[in-house]
């Protein structure tokens, strides 16, 4: 989660995009829809981008992935300076989050032909994220704790999007920059599944 330690800065960032939506009369979840577009435009790209496609498409893919993080920001932001917040909206949110995760990964195994690993990534991520709504619901509060964030991951993946176009070719062991994210995604994800699941399963014992 190293990236959420500059809330605050982003936060300010903010200000002229949330003023802009405001002008286009854009509503939070409209953003919110806006955002997973252009993460299932990213999923799509990757494919291309891995296949035979152009190598400059995965230059194109991490703007959309970059798009994404950011428009996810805005919409809460957004909502917030609307005085809209609501229990929908958060619901909402968070479903196309996993979604967009879904589909973002889904496309970098696609391209890569590592369809083995995507797999290993996906569940990873979205059983990091449940552990930490079902840590909620049982009474134990929102579980954040784990080495990568949301926003950390599509960091990542946009970074990783610019070396593949800089560097298309293996790195290391035979793995080319997209399938060492998605091992990267694996590991750290069950990892931190696991590690949420310890810590409050020793709180409720």
């Amino acid at each position: 989660m190293t990236l959420d330690q500059y809330r605050e800065v982003a936060d300010r960032l903010l200000v002229p995009f949330v003023d802009a939506a405001e002008a286009l009369g854009l509503t939070p979840d409209g953003v919110s829809v806006i955002a997973f577009v252009f993460a299932g435009a990213a999923g799509g790209t990757f494919a291309l981008a891995g296949g035979q496609g152009p190598l400059w498409l995965y230059l194109v893919a991490s703007f959309f992935v970059f798009a994404n993080g950011w428009l996810d920001l805005v919409d809460g932001a957004l909502a917030r300076s609307l005085g809209t917040d609501s229990k929908g909206g958060d619901l909402l949110d968070h479903v196309l989050d996993r979604y967009a995760d879904v589909l973002i990964i889904a496309g970098l195994a696609a391209g890569a032909d590592a369809y083995a690993l995507g797999l290993l990534a996906v569940t990873g991520v979205l059983l990091t994220s449940y552990l930490g709504t079902q840590i909620q619901a049982v009474g134990l509060g929102r579980e954040y704790g784990g080495l990568l964030g949301r926003a950390d991951r599509l960091a990542l993946v946009g970074i990783v999007g610019v070396v593949a176009f800089v560097l298309p070719g293996d790195i290391v062991a035979g793995l080319g920059a997209v399938e060492l994210l998605l091992v990267l995604f694996a590991a750290v994800g069950h990892l931190t599944a696991i590690q949420r699941f310890w810590g409050a399963w020793s709180d409720l014992s």
